[in-house]
């Protein structure tokens, strides 16, 4: 079984996303990022390889650069977004970010309705880029947030560009026009499995609907909260949950209930083990498949695993878990 290419030739062979912005600008520096071999977490699963794209080395630190970028790109081109309107969107704080930094490189303002106990790490990023906050109950999660966004536009329309990430298909089409395609390119289509937890559902939806249309033999393993009450932020429990109008249950040939203590544990792991330090829905989706990697083990077959590292651990540096001692 032959290795694949170093990150470097890697970064060479990649296309750029079809709307690609100015060549040497920030937002240009967008995708493209590397995929890792986690060698230690899968040396005792004979004929599995696990890789975990590494989303983190975007400039705004996370996996949401992406569909945060395609949106307000459509948004510019059928003149929804105009200058002299204001980027408004409900966030647990990732997807806020990624559109603080891309507003603040172009010129727009940006207003964020966040659930109140987002770490202190996001709010304070989110300042730091000029973001107006509007703070919901914490309780409520992601679906406090949305529905007072819903409420604030409603009163004022004219005012706003609402991409409504949990709704926008440019969300999704970020990943099915970037991601999976650069997935595709560093496995060199050796990827066997796809496994990756759910919040807007935006890099699941894009990724399996590139697997489907380019490598259809690909299994895609959807991953959510075990309970509607969890510590996993970002993500959705589909069950409780507002259920995100991007999201089609039928995309998924199976799908996990996570732990939120066992993402915690698995954010540690990476980082002694690996060398890794990644947040919370990165600890999730590889102890996901770590479970998919030992179930194929057990049965004696190989496969090629690929996982998605949402976001580093800077954002969750705060959290408790980092001084639990189990």
């Amino acid at each position: 079984m032959h290795q694949l290419p170093t990150i470097k030739t890697m970064h060479a062979s990649l296309t750029k996303p079809r709307a690609t912005p100015a060549a040497g600008s920030l937002l240009a520096s967008i995708g493209n990022t590397p995929l890792l071999k986690l060698e230690r977490m899968a040396e005792d699963l004979p004929g599995i390889e696990i890789y975990a794209k590494a989303e983190y080395f975007n400039p705004g630190g996370s996996v949401k650069d992406r569909p945060a970028l395609n949106m307000i790109l459509k948004g510019e081109q059928s003149g929804a977004l105009t200058p002299d309107k204001i980027i408004i969107d409900a966030t647990s704080g990732n997807t806020g970010i990624a559109y603080a930094m891309i507003a603040a490189a172009k010129g727009y303002k940006v207003k964020l309705c966040l659930p109140e106990n987002a770490s202190p790490e996001r709010k304070k990023i989110l300042a730091a880029y000029g973001a107006e906050l509007v703070l919901t109950p914490g309780g409520e999660g992601s679906d406090g947030a949305i529905r007072t966004v819903q409420k604030i536009v409603a009163a004022d329309p004219h005012r706003y560009f609402y991409p409504d990430q949990y709704g926008n298909p440019a969300n999704w089409q970020a990943h099915y026009e970037g991601t999976g395609l650069e997935i595709l390119a560093q496995t060199e289509e050796r990827i066997t499995h796809f496994i990756a937890a759910l919040g807007t559902s935006g890099t699941f939806m894009g990724c399996t609907r590139r697997f489907n249309d380019s490598l259809p033999h690909v299994t895609c393993i959807s991953a959510q909260p075990a309970t509607g009450f969890h510590g996993l932020e970002g993500l959705k429990h589909m069950p409780t949950a507002i259920v995100p109008p991007i999201y089609d249950a039928t995309l998924a040939d199976e799908n996990l209930w996570i732990e939120t203590e066992d993402a915690y544990k698995m954010v540690k792991r990476l980082a002694r083990e690996e060398g890794i330090l990644v947040g919370i829905s990165a600890g999730a989706n590889v102890h996901a498949s770590l479970k998919i990697g030992k179930r194929l083990a057990d049965q004696g077959k190989s496969g090629v695993l690929v996982t998605i590292l949402c976001d580093g651990a800077d954002k969750y540096l705060s959290e408790h878990f980092w001084s639990d001692p189990s």
